[in-house]
């Protein structure tokens, strides 16, 4: 039995090779890996070798939202179990830091994250990770679904990091695959109304067919809102949408901007007392989200639009720059 794996050898260059089959350590389980999901960091990876401070130094492999079937567990694993069919929290925590101590484990600086350098990701055909990373996913749920519970959990945690309240008009800026799924989140914690900017035609086409409303990002309505969730990272976006909140307003920056410094409205920010949260990743937001998705409160129907084998890795991560209706794109590591 083999361990083929997508390796990034270069920029632009992805090669199918063999690593070896890994044995699960003590409190680790391996997964077989059913789906990846392409997502934007690995594109970044992929085209630019680094992201902010990590930099890709030597072969590495791409991929982090992951989902898969257990099929080897080590000593003192008692919460998955062989056979189970699991989505992938891609973060291990050190379990021992201050931050950790004090429950909030997605700020541990020793945070060991698939395809975050110098960690490998999961575009392999077998894992190794610390079991508690494992979440067992109901029969009814599609392992593409499984793999969308990582940029699913990006929406619940900004929601959360907006503080969100049950009635709340909400704005999202940005209508790709986080957008999307962050429209979904906050629908399904109860907001009274969610709205989509975009200046793709087809992904507010998707979000209209979800049953959002949806604006253009370049014609804008004067509606006012309670919660900015700002999901674009593009220049400006972030100050515009600020303008566009209720006194007391509260937003959630998820999209990372390519600018380290943003300007923002100080002024009218102070006057109206507009809360202003930074959303890095999540933390204890995968029983929610399968919860949420099993039970139908969140659709994730028509968001993967491009499937890819592994050896076809190179082409996903294009897809994006290829195909101009394209949302998410999955591999399949056992399809060769």
């Amino acid at each position: 039995m083999g361990n083929a794996a997508a390796v990034m050898t270069g920029l632009n260059s992805i090669e199918i090779q063999e690593r070896p089959m890994p044995e699960p350590a003590p409190g680790q389980a391996v997964i077989r890996v059913e789906a990846v999901g392409v997502c934007g960091s690995d594109v970044a990876y992929y085209r630019y070798g680094k992201i902010g401070p990590f930099v890709v130094d030597g072969p590495f492999i791409l991929g982090h939202e992951v989902s898969g079937q257990v099929v080897a567990v080590g000593d003192g694993v008692d919460n998955v179990n062989v056979g189970d069919r699991v989505a992938v929290e891609p973060g291990t925590p050190d379990r021992s830091c201050e931050e950790c101590r004090a429950g909030r484990y997605h700020l541990c600086p020793n945070l060991e994250f698939l395809a975050t350098p110098p960690y490998d990701g999961a575009l392999l055909q077998y894992l190794a990770m610390d079991a508690r990373c494992y979440f067992p996913i109901p029969d009814s749920m599609s392992y593409e679904h499984g793999a969308l519970l990582e940029p699913l959990s990006v929406g619940l945690w900004g929601c959360q990091r907006a503080n969100l309240q049950a009635g709340d008009d909400v704005l999202i800026t940005g209508a790709g695959p986080v957008g999307l799924l962050a429209a979904e989140a906050a629908r399904a914690l109860g907001a009274g109304s969610v709205s989509l900017t975009d200046i793709s035609d087809y992904r507010l086409g998707v979000a209209r067919d979800h049953g959002f409303a949806v604006e253009k990002s370049d014609a804008p309505t004067s509606r006012t809102f309670d919660v900015l969730l700002e999901c674009s990272g593009a220049p400006g976006v972030l100050a515009a949408g600020l303008g566009r909140l209720h006194e007391a307003g509260r937003a959630a920056v998820i999209g990372l901007a390519k600018s380290e410094e943003v300007p923002l409205p100080l002024s009218t920010l102070n006057w109206k007392e507009i809360t202003i949260s930074m959303v890095n990743r999540y933390k204890d937001t995968w029983p929610l989200g399968i919860a949420l998705v099993s039970s139908g409160r969140i659709n994730l129907e028509g968001l993967v639009t491009h499937s890819f084998s592994l050896p076809q890795t190179a082409a996903a991560l294009e897809n994006t720059s290829t195909e101009p209706e394209s949302l998410k794109a999955m591999i399949y590591p056992q399809r060769l």
